[in-house]
């Protein structure tokens, strides 16, 4: 196994995405505000796209971006926005 520094900072730099990743998936299920949900799914697509170009994938990376995170994140956050629910507010 090689054990130099680029493969311990390559490993470093996967487990924290990675972590990351996890970390923001799970806060979009457990969100109560709908609009924090969304914009950390968001932030979870971020991180997966950078996971894909840290595993030299790149193409999957910018599609990850363009398709996901430019189309779908910002369709949700439009869906969100438009309801007609008021979020935010302490009126139950």
């Amino acid at each position: 196994m090689d054990t130099s520094i680029g493969t311990i900072l390559h490993l470093a730099v996967f487990t924290i995405m990675a972590l990351a990743a996890i970390m923001f998936a799970l806060f979009v299920v457990t969100a109560k505000d709908v609009v924090r949900a969304a914009l950390s799914l968001v932030f979870t697509m971020f991180v997966v796209a950078g996971l894909y170009i840290l595993l030299n994938a790149q193409f999957l990376g910018v599609v990850q971006v363009l398709v996901y995170i430019g189309a779908i994140g910002v369709l949700i956050l439009f869906a969100v926005m438009l309801t007609k629910k008021e979020f935010g507010t302490d009126a139950e």
